[in-house]
């Protein structure tokens, strides 16, 4: 899977949790941590961690709590904002790394977003795939009042195209429960390339608290083609066998906690304005997080003072679907923003 290079795996074990993660490259080189989302896994970073390592940089990637080979914590309020942020904390702390690149997507973004703001002395930088600052670490409410309500009428979708987040509170065990019925199904129908004939239109997750659920009421995830441009067959076994083993229930657990992580938010330093470089890479075609159509960015904009925007030509999957493209958006970022390369001119001929 990773060619000539070789992805090492470990752990950080202590008292409060175990954390797994995914590591290569040299023990000397600048660590990059890469914090996947909903509903992914270590693995999802296995194109950045070998092209990555093959330059020279320490890349690693913790599978968060409740996922992978990390701890299955079994009570909602473990899947904090806080306590997520001292996992990544404690594991950078055992692996001797005192700053560190922060690269995450989707609720991995409201992670490295949270270590920028509340640890930043342990930050060169934080990048985002995905989801935009100050949106969905402070929780539903104040991301859905950045929406396009052209697109989502507030009397009709009162959370947008974040239905399926409020759906997750409302019926938290219907919600997990049917995710688990077909692993592999689950994953095919959920992790597809993005869909350029979408653009404006009102997306699917707008509709599962109408529906009752992902799949109608009752209903199990459909058994569609695999897309192999997300995820390989190999890639889908290694995911399908993981959340076999452990269920839904952590991953899901993220979006039960809007109101503490919303306190923990305010508790960002400096209120919460990053300083440091920034990087935010959107996905045109993204209609969860859509960036390209609303005012998601706006909060970013106000509070980031060394921001780069892109715009690739992807889904909500962008790692996997345009692997290439982010590395290289990601590598012109640390070369130009985070470490640039001054070059002397010698005027002495």
């Amino acid at each position: 899977m990773y060619a000539s290079t070789e992805i090492k795996s470990g752990f950080v074990e202590l008292v409060r949790h175990t954390t797994h993660y995914l590591e290569a490259g040299p023990a000397n080189g600048t660590p990059i941590i890469f914090v996947h989302g909903w509903p992914e896994l270590s693995l999802a970073w296995r194109h950045q961690l070998k092209a990555f390592a093959d330059r020279g940089y320490r890349v690693i990637a913790p599978d968060l709590r409740g996922c992978g080979s990390s701890r299955l914590h079994l009570n909602l309020a473990a899947y904090t904002q806080r306590e997520i942020v001292l996992d990544m904390i404690e594991l950078v702390d055992q692996l001797n790394i005192e700053r560190a690149i922060w690269v995450g997507h989707d609720w991995g973004s409201a992670v490295v977003w949270n270590v920028a703001n509340h640890h930043p002395e342990r930050c060169f930088a934080v990048a985002s795939l995905c989801v935009p600052y100050w949106t969905l670490e402070r929780g539903i409410g104040e991301a859905s009042a950045l929406l396009n309500r052209d697109q989502y009428p507030e009397d009709v979708f009162p959370a947008g195209q974040f239905e399926y987040m409020l759906f997750y509170q409302e019926q938290f065990d219907v919600a997990t429960e049917v995710f688990g019925r077909n692993h592999e199904a689950t994953f095919k129908v959920i992790m597809r390339r993005g869909d350029p004939g979408l653009a404006g239109t009102q997306f699917l997750t707008a509709f599962v608290r109408k529906r009752g659920g992902w799949f109608g009421p009752g209903k199990s995830p459909p058994d569609v083609p695999l897309d192999q441009k997300i995820l390989s067959t190999e890639d889908l076994r290694a995911y399908a066998e993981s959340y076999r083993r452990t269920g839904f229930f952590g991953i899901n657990a993220l979006y039960m906690n809007d109101d503490k992580n919303k306190r923990y938010s305010d508790e960002a330093l400096d209120k919460g304005v990053l300083r440091l470089p920034v990087l935010f890479l959107s996905g045109r075609y993204d209609y969860v997080s859509d960036t390209e159509r609303s005012n998601l960015t706006l909060p970013m904009q106000d509070r980031c003072t060394r921001l780069r925007m892109r715009t690739l030509d992807t889904g909500h999957w962008m790692q996997h679907e345009a692997p290439e493209e982010v590395n290289k958006e990601l590598m012109a970022w640390i070369s130009q923003d985070v470490f640039p390369v001054r070059i002397t001119i010698n005027r002495t001929a």
